[in-house]
């Protein structure tokens, strides 16, 4: 009687794994895309998603426009929004006869927010982890964008309309680089937990100052050329009224044209701002809005222009905004100065300078941006001068900038030297003075402790972080101690007269030594 065995164990397929051989789950997730892979696919997803929103847009003109506004069939409608989607990246058309490149500067929003996203999930794809990948996540982004551009600029011809294929490249390049890039870099900080005050702190302290004191002074011009814009408009009302009566685009036409005007609302800024600061602006050739005098001619009937003065001298309340250039200086040189970590009042007026010079740089960009022909024969010439801008704004806001630097670091000094030669008042109890109680030092290896009582810029100083396994600063001695205590298992208690175990006190004498 034979036996009976066991049965066998199948045996398991090769090329499997066993359960006790399988990888970790994070191991079986797919690796990290390939950054310039990545960077086309957000390039045409940013490019898809604005044609489509502009596509929107123009069929619901389309409709309701007349008949043959906009084309005959869809083509020509797909084609008028490819026109308007390059038109949102600031590239210029030719016309018949003419050239048109004063664009509407609010429609740069669309683009820019959707690379701006674009670039935040470029680097989240990526698993980018330091700040500078940001600049390789940018020309991965920029260089499938602008060849995206060059494409459209190509569908988007007709006989009519001839978008300017350079324009469209490097429009398309400069525009992704600069938000996609500021959207991986966002990205990468958020991550990474860092936040955009410390980042900075690692800039050079000079450049910072003058960043800071650029951005300010930028900013009070801006506000005033809005400020001007705005009471312009409500004077003007009535005339912006009868301009759109007389039009009449209906509901659907009324709509877009209010789109229209307010995406034209950063170009009306720059004009007030060119106004404030003296050159002013043209609204065709041969014509002039300037502090000196109006002179203009027939316009478009844009509703918007209906804030326009009438030709002669210009309104009283459009000279307080000559202020504002001197205002910006003033503002631009004080941020410059207290920004610095060290001022010298021999340098400081140089840096206010410069303040200026940037300011002008900024806005001569801002108006050769704002501003172009529009067509043909008188609308040749509109907007302000970009070298004029320049000049004036360099000038104005440079001289005020330099002379607030310097009074505001001699301000500074003067209340360190005040401060330091004022002696402590005497404490008198009982009618008998009283020597004042020593403060305990506590203050850094400078020897400056909170008695002395030195006025204090912010600084811009960046801090480094403390050596590993080193800690600074008051109490750093203790840290280290209890730090020690819990890896050794060293315990430390407090003894009578521990006080004074730093100063033992004369040695006792030893007894002698008996004899064996």
């Amino acid at each position: 009687m034979g036996g009976v065995s066991a049965p066998t164990r199948p045996s398991e397929p090769r090329g499997r794994p066993r359960g006790g051989d399988r990888p970790p789950r994070e191991a079986q997730e797919d690796p990290p895309r390939s950054l310039y892979t990545a960077g086309g696919i957000a390039a045409a997803s940013a490019s898809g998603i604005g044609v489509a929103v502009l596509m929107t847009f123009t069929v619901i003109g389309w409709v309701a426009a007349p008949h043959g506004t906009l084309g005959e069939d869809i083509a020509d409608v797909f084609r008028t929004t490819v026109q308007a989607w390059l038109v949102g990246h600031l590239v210029g058309f030719a016309i018949p006869g003419g050239h048109v490149a004063m664009l509407p500067l609010g429609l740069v929003v669309l683009p820019g927010i959707l690379l701006f996203r674009s670039g935040r999930r470029l680097a989240r794809s990526c698993e980018l982890s330091r700040p500078p990948q940001a600049f390789r996540a940018a020309l991965a982004l920029a260089g499938p964008y602008a060849a995206i551009c060059g494409t459209l600029a190509l569908v988007g011809h007709t006989e009519a309309v001839r978008p300017s294929m350079v324009q469209a490249l490097v429009a398309g390049f400069v525009l992704a680089f600069v938000a996609g890039g500021l959207g991986a870099l966002r990205q990468v900080l958020r991550d990474s937990r860092i936040s955009v005050r410390r980042l900075l702190r690692r800039m050079p302290s000079r450049a910072r100052s003058l960043l800071v004191g650029t951005l300010g002074a930028t900013g009070v011009l801006l506000v005033a050329g809005a400020g001007l814009f705005g009471v312009a408009l409500v004077v003007g009302l009535a005339d912006v009224v009868a301009i759109t009566r007389e039009l009449s685009p209906g509901i659907v036409g009324g709509t877009l044209l209010v789109v229209g005007q307010l995406l034209y609302l950063p170009n009306a800024v720059i004009f007030g701002t060119s106004y404030a600061v003296g050159p002013g602006f043209a609204i065709g050739t041969d014509t002039m809005v300037a502090p000196t005098g109006v002179a203009v001619g027939p316009v478009p009937l844009f509703p918007v222009l209906g804030a326009l003065p009438e030709n002669g001298a210009v309104p009283a309340y459009s000279l307080v905004v000559l202020a504002a250039p001197f205002l910006a200086g003033a503002t631009g040189g004080v941020l410059t100065q207290r920004s610095m970590p060290a001022a010298a009042s021999e340098s400081v007026p140089l840096w206010g300078l410069a303040c200026g010079a940037t300011t002008g740089l900024v806005f001569a960009v801002f108006a050769a941006l704002a501003g172009g022909p529009l067509g043909a024969e008188r609308l040749t010439e509109v907007g302000p001068s970009p070298w004029q801008v320049g000049v004036a704004t360099a000038l104005e806001v440079g001289v005020t900038a330099a002379l607030a630097a310097w009074v505001s670091s001699w301000w500074h000094y003067r209340r360190a030297r005040l401060a330091a030669a004022d002696p402590p008042e005497a404490d008198t109890r009982d009618g008998e003075p009283v020597e004042p109680e020593a403060a305990p030092v506590t203050g850094s290896a400078g020897g400056r402790g909170p008695g002395r009582r030195w006025p204090r810029l912010p600084s811009w100083r960046p801090r480094l972080p403390a050596p590993r396994g080193r800690r600074l600063g008051p109490g750093a001695d203790d840290a280290d101690d209890e730090d020690a205590a819990e890896l050794f298992g060293i315990s430390y208690e407090a003894v009578p007269g521990a006080d004074g175990a730093d100063d033992p006190g004369p040695a006792a004498p030893e007894a002698p030594k008996g004899r064996d």
